[in-house]
């Protein structure tokens, strides 16, 4: 058994990407894993002000969300991220968790498997190679982590549009094989 923990990023409610992700998190679910959920809606995540306190410390100086959500990746074997593309990148929200969470990069960490999943109006096979890009320079910075997979779901643009299409299967099936 595995602990998944699952970060999804869009703060639209009925968003594509997270029933992406509570279709990953169902599938690991179902093989026998650990599984939690956090949406970033609601949360009050700031951005980082570039101090590097934390690098000293192991703490950032900010107050508000990011300090439960980051203890929580530690402790994770598998970490999946679902972001909507916007302008052909992760959503600003991801980023700002990522910069955030560098306080993590100086403490032991147990996650070794990282997904994502995204979602965008644009259907090309290159539109979320950017957000890709972002992600995995964060996975560099843990060098006992890798991505183990990616699911792309374009061609979607209202909320909840992505119902019945094939990639909700696909993105369960991805989340089975944790």
């Amino acid at each position: 058994m595995k602990k998944v923990i699952v970060i999804s990023t869009s703060l639209r409610a009925g968003s594509n990407s997270d029933m992406l992700a509570d279709k990953f998190a169902e599938g690991a679910k179902a093989s026998g894993n650990e599984v939690e959920k956090i949406s970033l809606r609601g949360k009050e995540i700031k951005f980082c002000i570039g101090c590097l306190s934390c690098q000293r410390t192991g703490a950032c100086v900010t107050k508000d969300d990011v300090p439960a959500i980051m203890e929580k990746v530690l402790h994770a074997d598998v970490v999946c991220w679902a972001t909507p593309i916007y302008y052909y990148e992760m959503s600003g929200q991801m980023k700002t968790l990522i910069d955030r969470m560098n306080a993590m990069y100086p403490k032991d960490y147990c996650f070794r498997d990282i997904y994502l999943l995204t979602t965008a109006a644009e259907a090309e096979e290159e539109t979320p190679r950017r957000a890709e890009m972002g992600l995995t320079g964060w996975i560099d910075c843990y060098g006992k982590s890798s991505l183990k997979g990616h699911l792309f779901c374009g061609g979607v643009t209202d909320a909840k549009e992505i119902e019945g299409n094939g990639k909700l299967q696909e993105a369960y099936e991805m989340g089975s094989r944790v």
